[in-house]
């Protein structure tokens, strides 16, 4: 493969941002920034542009017509392509609550797609699986499917796993569920995220289920019980512990984008995570579709539940790509252009216990970043140091 350096105005590097220099990219993987170009090499010219990891999102149910909940292998492997090409470089594929056998069959699904790669295959990378589901409240209950409700289980996890290869990196549940402290526990003793979400939990709940092991909430804001100044509920919880990772839906319409930032304030870019909660649908012309077995209808860039008179009824999902919620969060003047970014990459990445692998422009990593223009826009996906074009809208 070709080695060739990047020239653009700025580069987003693990340590810092820099602006100007050269970026080596070597047999499709990450070398060097350096200040001068280096010699004996071809230099792709972005001059009027900014170059930052790969987005990586860590929250999201599928795309471009395919979702988990199919566990069809050659779904998600199409769901990749369309990720990637509009700048998604790894994502974690998110079940929903469903019966335990087809949440197995999901698993195995995802794995068999992650399996069946090569070397030429040009889609983003599964870094791993998440478990948004069964273990909720019936009161915050979603869009998930109140039917399969239940309470946490090592022994259902364990099943799940193995179906899995061991890809499983995150599982999402309610605290004030029978057994919630031992299964975060064991999870977390092998290395698995428990995150918290779906849940009506109380402050003292919440925290116990910290106390236990959990680290990450689950699109904070949407879902949980909210700030009360006498019981500050969940979100009270995922706002004053300092060391646990909030996701955020950043549409600017699940969340209001002030909420946004008083969330981001509270606890810090570093411990602030990007996610798109993305549907099955997203990517696609708005109109009806199913997403978790449920109906939904998609309609001024939002998912909605489908009342049985074909009426929307409550927010189902997003169909927001990743790099446009970089975006959302810079033009709202959440966070600065830096920060935005590594909140959808390296931060995301560390929530998930998978920035081994992704996140960072790292020398050794594979070759994949993105191209914006100085607004954010994004204008080209490198993955594994091979340009996939323009961004599909």
């Amino acid at each position: 493969m070709a080695t060739y350096a990047i020239k653009a105005d700025r580069f987003f590097l693990p340590g810092s941002s820099v602006d100007g220099g050269f970026l080596t990219v070597r047999d499709g993987a990450f070398g060097t920034w350096s200040a001068e170009a280096p010699e004996g090499v071809e230099v792709r010219d972005y001059t009027g542009s900014w170059i930052a990891p790969g987005m990586v999102d860590t929250h999201i149910h599928g795309f471009f017509g395919h979702a988990t909940i199919d566990a069809d292998a050659d779904g998600m492997n199409a769901s990749s392509i369309e990720l990637a090409r509009r700048g998604t470089t790894s994502w974690v594929p998110t079940t929903f609550t469903d019966g335990v056998e087809h949440i197995g069959e999901c698993c195995a699904a995802i794995a068999a797609a992650d399996d069946s790669r090569d070397s030429g295959f040009r889609g983003a990378h599964i870094q791993g699986i998440y478990l948004e589901g069964p273990f909720f409240t019936m009161k915050h209950v979603g869009a998930q499917n109140p039917e399969y409700l239940i309470d946490p289980s090592y022994e259902v996890f364990k099943g799940w796993q193995e179906k899995a290869g061991g890809r499983i990196v995150k599982s999402a549940l309610a605290p004030e569920r029978d057994g919630s402290e031992a299964y975060i526990a064991a999870l977390d003793a092998e290395g698995v995220v428990t995150s918290i979400g779906h849940s009506d939990a109380t402050y003292e709940e919440a925290l116990a289920a910290v106390n236990a092991g959990a680290t990450c909430f689950v699109h904070t804001y949407n879902g949980m019980r909210g700030l009360h100044h006498r019981e500050p509920g969940t979100l009270g919880c995922a706002m004053s512990t300092p060391e646990t990772y909030a996701e955020v839906i950043c549409d600017g319409k699940h969340v209001q984008p002030a909420a946004i930032k008083a969330l981001v304030r509270a606890k810090g870019w570093q411990h602030s995570v990007l996610i798109t909660d993305c549907l099955g649908c997203g990517g696609l012309p708005e109109g009806h579709y199913m997403s978790g077995g449920l109906p939904v209808v998609m309609d001024g860039g939002l998912c909605y539940l489908e009342n049985e008179d074909g009426t929307k009824g409550n927010i189902a999902g997003s169909v927001l790509t990743l790099a446009r919620g970089v975006k959302n969060i810079v033009d709202w003047g959440v966070a600065s252009a830096d920060e935005a970014i590594r909140m959808a990459t390296e931060v995301a990445a560390r929530s998930a216990r998978i920035d081994g692998v992704c996140g960072s422009i790292k020398p050794g990593r594979d070759a994949d970043f993105v191209v914006f223009d100085h607004e954010l826009n994004l204008r080209e996906t490198y993955l594994a140091g091979e340009t996939l074009g323009s961004p599909r809208n």
